[in-house]
């Protein structure tokens, strides 16, 4: 473009001091090719130093996720955890995998990785070897053992049944306290065998009005003439839950009319909503109790 039609363009369309310098003459033209040509170099370096910038954060986090999971490694350092594998994303999400013989230890895995700093979360893929035992015969075993655990903790207040499927193990009914529930928990998952475990066990609410209740019904019914044997042996009382008044009656009875009578007895403390019977008969079949 010419000087003249410049000019003739800035006094058909004036235009601020610092905008004149959008038109370049024909002096300075050099000065202006030296210019765009350093500014060119400078936005490729600027360009160069961006995307250099995220190889260096991702080789960084790499290293990062690599020290998390060597430290959840060192700390499964026990011979129970010889075969667990781990390893740990970019979102610090630690993925168990591998065996163990007990379902405890893959609980225990997994509340060691929890503890490992940089650990956001743990995905337990850790199966459980050991024996295989049929279920009907681990059912057998755990109740047994059921019956016996928290002796002399007040036992006759915790109702806690289980059953076995393919090798999962169903914890259901109430227990007074959490160490109740507790111990059941860590019986069933120590035993050989167990493949998993399914907590539906609920612990009966904290209530001064209930435990005058839960007292006063085991009062009532093992001061009946004909229900008092059943204190004898610790692993076969009959068991008394309370929730907000409302009264629950389990274990095994020799006939008829001991459940009828417990069930009289526990309806009537003063304060009771409800009982419901869940008594069982000795030797009945379960069809014919219902």
């Amino acid at each position: 473009m010419s000087n003249v039609s410049v000019r003739q363009m800035q006094e058909l369309n004036p235009v601020l001091p610092a905008e004149q310098d959008q038109y370049p003459t024909e002096e300075s033209g050099m000065k202006t090719t030296r210019s765009f040509t350093r500014d060119k170099f400078y936005a490729a370096l600027l360009a160069c130093a961006i995307l250099a910038l995220p190889q260096t954060s991702h080789a960084a986090g790499l290293g990062q996720q690599g020290d998390t999971a060597t430290a959840v490694k060192s700390k499964l350092g026990k011979s129970q955890f010889k075969d667990v594998q781990v390893s740990v994303d970019a979102n610090g999400i630690a993925t168990l995998t591998g065996t163990v013989d007990l379902y405890e230890y893959k609980m225990n895995a997994d509340k060691t990785a929890h503890k490992v700093k940089g650990v956001v979360a743990v995905r337990n893929d850790i199966q459980v070897g050991g024996p295989v035992i049929p279920d009907e015969q681990l059912q057998k075993q755990l109740s047994e053992r059921l019956t016996y655990d928290r002796v002399g903790y007040g036992n006759a207040f915790v109702a806690i049944g289980v059953t076995v499927h393919n090798g999962v193990a169903t914890l259901s009914g109430h227990a007074r306290w959490d160490p109740d529930k507790d111990s059941a928990l860590a019986l069933v998952s120590t035993t050989p065998g167990i493949k998993d475990v399914v907590d539906e066990v609920e612990v009966d609410p904290v209530s001064p009005f209930d435990d005058r209740i839960r007292m006063q019904v085991a009062q009532a019914v093992y001061g009946s003439p004909s229900l008092n044997r059943y204190a004898i042996d610790p692993a076969k009382p009959i068991r008394i839950s309370v929730q907000n008044g409302n009264v629950e009656l389990y274990g095994v009875v020799d006939s008829q009319a001991d459940k009828d009578v417990a069930n009289i007895r526990a309806n009537g403390v003063p304060g009771v909503f409800s009982v419901k019977n869940y008594l069982r008969v000795a030797n009945e079949s379960t069809e014919k109790q219902k």
